[in-house]
């Protein structure tokens, strides 16, 4: 008999810090969570690091939307959906693609990287569809994680991925880069 494998674990991905964050992003679903820099971005849940960008290349005078994010990483869940934190400070050397984790391990400490620089320290926060490598304005954000950290902050379990694929359904892999 094959065992049943366990529903996916979610945890809220700031450890050890007080947070913020609100219920609205300035132009597509995201949230920035607002906390001290230094603090401990964990896995949300389990499951693979998918892009990783531990140089950060942004500058105002180069406005891409590809390294606004600046040090960066990129989950795909045990669950099938990407987790997509950014601005960090420090990312560990462990988180390279293909590397697996555990839902709560340790992988940056917030920061100012990106176009956060001279803002308070945060992590961009963004859940989607996994797409192929460069599809930036999709790993940024295509629902609002807000209610899904509410419940992680809570202990709960809630799994965002009934909403990200009925998203993905809705507007194809690759839908029109709106905003930037």
């Amino acid at each position: 008999m094959v065992p049943a494998s366990a529903a996916p674990v979610y945890i809220f991905p700031i450890d050890g810090c007080k947070t913020t964050y609100s219920r609205a992003h300035h132009d597509y679903p995201a949230t920035d969570i607002l906390t001290k820099k230094g603090c401990h971005f964990v896995a949300p849940t389990s499951g693979v690091i998918d892009e990783v960008n531990a140089v950060d290349t942004y500058s105002w005078k180069n406005n891409d939307g590809a390294i606004r994010g600046g040090l960066s990483i990129s989950i795909i869940g045990d669950d099938g959906v990407r987790y997509y934190g950014s601005h960090f400070s420090k990312i560990y050397k462990k988180v390279v693609p293909g590397y697996q984790v555990a839902a709560g391990e340790l992988l940056a400490l917030v920061g100012t990287s990106g176009d956060a620089a001279g803002l308070a320290p945060h992590v961009h926060f963004g859940i989607s569809w996994p797409t192929k490598a460069g599809i930036w304005w999709v790993r940024r954000g295509e629902i609002y994680p807000w209610k899904y950290l509410d419940a992680w902050k809570a202990g709960k379990d809630l799994s965002p991925a009934k909403e990200v694929f009925a998203k993905l359904r809705k507007v194809g892999e690759v839908p029109k880069r709106n905003g930037y």
